[in-house]
């Protein structure tokens, strides 16, 4: 790839990111879904001071979209991401890793309501383009700190 080809590639992987956080944050699920490889894989189950949860592990754009939407469908949630770094493995193929911080405040109805939750860590993504478009193949999220109210 050539240095214009990689910068016009950083800019579509991080358009495709902050799609992504605004699409959980708005809870726009066809828009989510449109940002993910169909054999997509994501990785929640790091937490710290934790053992690792097995529910958090997804595979598929279909069911991570479904497991989503029903985690925070009463929710209030705000993704920031920031001060990336991207590089190619391939042509076709990049990986990121973005710091990140998460808001969630529970809804109500459900085992959590009322309660809160600050989270700090970093994404960790691999990106594949299919179709003339860059989309998210794998996300790990690896926490450093959870703040609960």
């Amino acid at each position: 790839m050539t240095e214009a080809v990689n910068l016009g590639a950083i800019e579509e992987i991080r358009l495709l990111k902050a799609r992504y956080v605004r699409a959980l944050d708005t809870k726009d699920w066809p828009l989510l879904r449109s940002l993910l490889t169909d054999d997509m894989i994501a990785d929640f189950r790091e937490m710290p001071g934790g053992e690792p949860d097995e529910r958090l592990m997804t595979n598929g754009g279909d069911a991570f979209v479904a497991s989503v939407a029903a985690e925070l469908d009463k929710a209030t949630t705000v993704h920031h991401v920031h001060s990336f770094e991207i590089r190619f493995t391939g042509a076709r193929d990049a990986e990121g890793v973005w710091a990140m911080d998460d808001h969630f405040w529970a809804g109500e109805g459900g085992d959590l309501a009322g309660r809160s939750r600050h989270g700090f860590g970093h994404y960790h993504d691999c990106y594949r383009k299919a179709s003339g478009r860059w989309l998210i193949a794998k996300t790990r999220l690896s926490r450093i700190r959870v703040v609960r109210d």
